[in-house]
């Protein structure tokens, strides 16, 4: 088994969790996102590596020290990452016990995949853009339903409520300060106590 990869990135402090994580950036993802940050993650050519379980544990381990001293580990990102449920799967059967594995995903992946992983992450960074329909299609080309189910499905296991930060973006020419608010709401509803408010830069 094998994965594309679009980047690796080391050393990481305060972005993704407690201690020093590696950012792992798979390729491919379902949305086609305005202001994506990670176009790249849209053509299999421009992947940077493809790597095996193993191969990948290889690289990564060089930071093993880090992360022991930090309780610090892996981020998967990309790109959608629970695409590649399986393979996240398999490292995680491989990796360190005491790594924190975390995941930066936008939800919208048939269930399958995020039921495989489901027992593997410590705690999911959830990009739900904005809880609108239309706003959330006009800006990704895609259907939140699919997200929605999936963030509800991860809401009803035990204590999951308190390993989820919910990414709630300013999106330029797209969701206004009343959408936000909105968006909060309901999330409070759900039961989200951690939610990520920031701006979209245009670049």
């Amino acid at each position: 088994m094998t994965a594309p990869f679009i980047g690796i990135n080391r050393h990481r402090l305060a972005t993704d969790g407690k201690g020093v994580t590696t950012l792992v950036a798979f390729s491919g993802c379902p949305l086609r996102c305005k202001y994506c940050l990670n176009d790249q993650c849209h053509d299999p050519e421009r992947a940077v590596a493809t790597l095996s379980p193993q191969q990948l544990l290889d690289q990564v381990m060089v930071d093993n020290l880090y992360f022991l001293a930090t309780g610090g580990g892996i981020c998967f990102g990309g790109g959608e990452p629970l695409l590649h449920s399986e393979f996240i799967h398999q490292f995680c059967t491989m990796k360190v016990a005491e790594w924190r594995i975390s995941l930066e995903t936008s939800l919208n992946v048939p269930r399958h995949h995020l039921e495989r992983v489901a027992g593997d992450i410590d705690h999911y960074y959830i990009d739900i853009k904005d809880l609108d329909p239309v706003i959330y299609h006009d800006y990704t080309g895609c259907d939140n339903a699919q997200m929605l189910a999936n963030l509800q499905w991860l809401l009803r296991l035990d204590g999951m409520a308190q390993r989820i930060t919910v990414r709630l973006p300013h999106i330029p020419n797209h969701n206004t300060p009343n959408d936000i608010a909105r968006s909060k709401a309901k999330l409070a509803e759900m039961g989200i106590t951690h939610i990520d408010e920031f701006n979209y830069i245009i670049r």
